[in-house]
């Protein structure tokens, strides 16, 4: 599969963690990086897009990552990366991947244990070895075991981001198939699972099995799997794909089951055994005839987890979920001021664009000298461009935020005169995250106690597959955030979606409101919006309960209504 877009992206992406580990240009990294996505985000074919010339005008399309391209589609292979590959030893590559070690780490570890591999740093990190080395200590190694125990529980996992990417590639594949009447992605992305571990697609085919599964098998990097049941292969990268098919009569109950999830399949066939039905025998062309065989109101897929979803529906009480025309503002982005790429005009149409009627600005703050936090004087002339930008945008409107750093001991950035003069504060933990867990609830509440705060950031602090949230009193932490009126995120990020769908779910059970935000530090970045929203969905939020779903008046007063 070398030559579709997931080959070519998965091959960009290699070359780029090779040089990053080569300790290359950065610029380097970072282009065969973009080419990467660039590749991905591709309407039509790779080779549509190099025989007529498009890709070469693409943006993040430069001439070496297109060569690379090109020598794919001609040998499947790329020079570039077997040059690579016979440079640097296998194991190092898969140390990257690891939490608290970074290529300089890694070349450092090599060049003075010896160590080539993750079972090699892992001996390393236990016989004190690791520890000994300049910079590391028994803190570090402590951190390093730790993060190969994690690793090895995650890599059969990817990104919902990822998956969906993946997915998409696979599922346009197979509906072109002669034969196929409909192909859908089921199973965990689209429930909008924050991590994924198999593809599970719907197939509408009146194909039989063997028919069905040797077209598949003729559609190039997917290859037969005896690992998953039925119809299952294995993607260029390894990930399971399991097909799940019946006549497009029956179609309904089949994208039903390859939906998911377990448990809430096991309380719709216990629904249907009380009816004296079986649910994969229903002979409905869609879901909604599936419900309303089993006398339930049709359950959005993002809420198909086996909680009291199939209760709620019998009683036709199911909420109203939030959706992204609902959102009227964005919030949490960043822009030049610090380290984002966007300009405060660019931004301010790019959301008009999207359909946003006002934008909260949130740059670091500055405290946050790794990423470009804003001095006093910077925020000061960002005020001003601000002002100058809104009068030149009349359709939208700008509200001054900040990202604000929670200092160790809970403080904010800034003195309370800058405070004041923003219009909303979000306030994030980005450092000193192995507190433990009462030095870090303290912070926090701390945090929630300062009448400039509107918003806490990415809560818990995680990154999905690489790190744990930080320890913290969740409950105490809820109470004083609704008791205080501060309002809890859903971080957008794919890395993030933090706060985490369960978690929310008890967040609005003691009354705290919830924002969505983007943590947009580029274009690109602006669909974490539909991230956002999608895990808003997912914990059953509807828009009463979510602060971008105010007019700018209303979420200027709930921001206020705390300094009064």
């Amino acid at each position: 599969m070398s030559s579709d877009r997931l080959g070519v992206a998965h091959t960009l992406e290699q070359i780029a963690d090779y040089y990053e580990l080569k300790e290359d240009n950065p610029f380097r990294v970072r282009a065969f990086r973009n080419a990467a996505r660039t590749v991905l985000a591709l309407p039509g074919s790779v080779e549509a897009a190099v025989a007529d010339g498009s890709l070469a005008k693409t943006r993040g399309i430069g001439p070496a990552t297109l060569a690379i391209v090109k020598d794919l589609l001609e040998h499947g292979r790329s020079e570039v990366l077997e040059q690579l590959k016979r440079e640097i030893p296998p194991g190092l590559l898969e140390m990257l991947e690891l939490p608290a070690l970074g290529a300089s780490r890694i070349k450092l570890i090599h060049e003075q244990l010896g160590v080539r591999t993750v079972a090699e740093l892992e001996a390393a990190a236990r016989d004190g070895r690791l520890a000994a080395l300049p910079r590391f200590g028994e803190k570090t190694a402590a951190k390093i075991l730790k993060g190969i125990a994690f690793s090895r529980g995650a890599q059969a996992l990817q990104l919902w981001r990822d998956a969906a990417r993946e997915a998409e590639v696979v599922r346009s594949s197979i509906a072109e198939l002669t034969g196929v009447t409909r192909a859908v992605t089921a199973g965990e992305v689209r429930r909008y699972c924050e991590v994924v571990g198999s593809l599970d697609f719907a197939v509408a085919t009146d194909l039989l099995p063997v028919a069905l599964r040797d077209a598949i098998a003729a559609l190039p990097g997917l290859t037969p799997s005896p690992a998953g049941p039925g119809v299952s292969f294995r993607s260029p990268a390894g990930t399971l794909v399991r097909i799940h098919h019946a006549p497009p009569a029956r179609f309904g109950a089949a994208l039903l089951l390859a939906t998911g999830s377990a448990s809430h399949v096991t309380q719709l066939q216990a629904v249907a055994q009380r009816r004296g039905l079986s649910l994969d025998a229903i002979a409905a062309p869609d879901e909604a005839g599936c419900y309303a065989a089993l006398g339930l109101a049709e359950i959005p897929p993002e809420l198909r987890e086996g909680a009291d979803e199939v209760e709620r529906a019998a009683k036709r009480q199911l909420p109203r979920l939030i959706a992204r025309e609902q959102l009227r503002g964005l919030l949490h982005c960043h822009t030049t001021y610090s380290d984002g790429s966007m300009g405060l005009a660019e931004l301010a149409r790019l959301c008009h664009k999207a359909g946003y009627s006002w934008l909260g600005i949130t740059d670091h703050s500055r405290s946050a000298a790794y990423a470009g936090g804003m001095s006093v004087e910077q925020v000061e002339q960002q005020w001003a461009e601000l002002e100058a930008v809104a009068a030149e945008h009349p359709e939208i409107r700008l509200l001054k935020g900040i990202e604000s750093d929670i200092l160790v001991d809970g403080a904010l950035d800034y003195d309370d005169a800058l405070l004041a003069g923003f219009d909303f504060v979000i306030g994030s933990v980005h450092g000193r995250f192995s507190l433990d867990e009462s030095e870090m609830t303290a912070r926090l509440l701390r945090a929630l106690d300062n009448p400039y705060l509107t918003i806490l950031g990415h809560p818990t602090g995680r990154l999905l597959l690489s790190r744990e949230p930080y320890r913290f009193d969740l409950e105490q932490v809820f109470r004083k955030a609704a008791a205080n009126r501060v309002a809890l995120e859903i971080n957008g990020d794919p890395h993030r979606l933090d706060l985490d769908w369960r978690l929310v779910r008890r967040a609005r059970e003691v009354g705290v409101r919830v924002s969505l935000g983007a943590d947009a530090h580029g274009v690109s970045d602006m669909v974490y919006m539909e991230y956002a929203t999608a895990i808003a969905r997912k914990a059953g939020l509807e828009a009463h309960e979510v602060l971008n779903a105010l007019d700018a008046d209303a979420f200027l007063a709930f921001a206020r209504a705390r300094r009064s």
